[in-house]
């Protein structure tokens, strides 16, 4: 016998034609927007090169550079090379932050500010560090510090209106660093003699040396030592120097002792 012949399948049933059109316009809208996504990714891909490329041609340059703030020891080219300026790049090149890093590098300059003025300026706005004292070293040079103990710079002679630091520890005398490196810690007493000496007699002061016990002594261009002792009361003392200079009959006098505060005594 021969087989069954299987039942032909349902014949499907006729679509609405307005139900085909339907599905074919929004197969269609779906195109559209997939093509309008496409060329909107484009022409936004283009617009942001284009966008750089313009950034980065010279009418966008750091072209203008304008450095701001009193800074004696600190050429505008300097300050310049270190910012990374002297080849005018592209303004959007320029971060502000770590340019300004790159210049408080340099031994003098203690802060710096970096803004950028479209489109072509750049200002950089410093301050510089305080020399408040020198330092015998290296060799028979002499290095200039600031308030913190930080080398400025080394000079072949002692330079003139700043006083001499001379620190010692146990281990024997301390050097200073080279140049933008700190004096080690535990000196900050003879430092913070050389920072706050007052006018009245500043200006006679010579040297300022701290022993190994922490206490401090002044040399002074008459020839006389003034004993500060250690760092207490050191206002007082400041006081009681600037009086005995000024009122004081120092003829023939060799120490002037304001360990104590308020009971100084003048030796011969």
């Amino acid at each position: 016998m021969s087989p069954p012949r299987s039942a032909a399948p349902p014949a499907r049933p006729a679509i609405d034609p307005r139900i085909r059109q339907r599905r074919v316009d929004i197969q269609r809208s779906r195109g559209r927007r997939r093509l309008h996504w496409i060329l909107g990714a484009l022409v936004a891909g283009a617009v942001v090169v284009g966008t750089v490329f313009v950034l980065h041609t010279p009418w966008f340059s750091a072209r203008v550079v304008t450095v701001a703030g009193v800074h004696p020891h600190t050429t505008d080219a300097a300050i310049m090379a270190a910012a990374g300026l002297g080849g005018h790049p592209p303004l959007i090149s320029v971060d502000p932050g770590s340019t300004a890093a790159r210049v408080e590098q340099l031994p003098y300059i203690a802060t710096a500010q970096v803004h950028r003025h479209w489109p072509d300026g750049v200002e950089v706005t410093v301050t510089e560090r305080v020399p408040v004292a020198v330092m015998a070293g290296p060799g028979s040079s002499w290095s200039v510090l600031d308030g913190a103990g930080r080398t400025l710079e080394v000079l072949p002679s002692r330079p003139a209106g700043l006083v001499a630091l001379v620190e010692s520890t146990g281990l024997g005398p301390v050097h200073p660093g080279p140049v933008g490196a700190d004096l080690p810690t535990g000196t900050s007493f003879g430092l913070t003699v050389c920072r706050t000496l007052p006018p009245a007699f500043a200006g006679q002061v010579l040297t300022v040396t701290e022993a190994t016990n922490a206490t401090v002594t002044l040399a002074l261009n008459s020839g006389i030592t003034v004993l500060l002792g250690t760092d207490s009361d050191l206002r007082a003392k400041y006081e009681d120097v600037a009086s005995i200079i000024a009122h004081a009959p120092l003829q023939g006098a060799t120490v002037i002792d304001v360990s104590v505060p308020q009971s100084p005594t003048v030796t011969g």
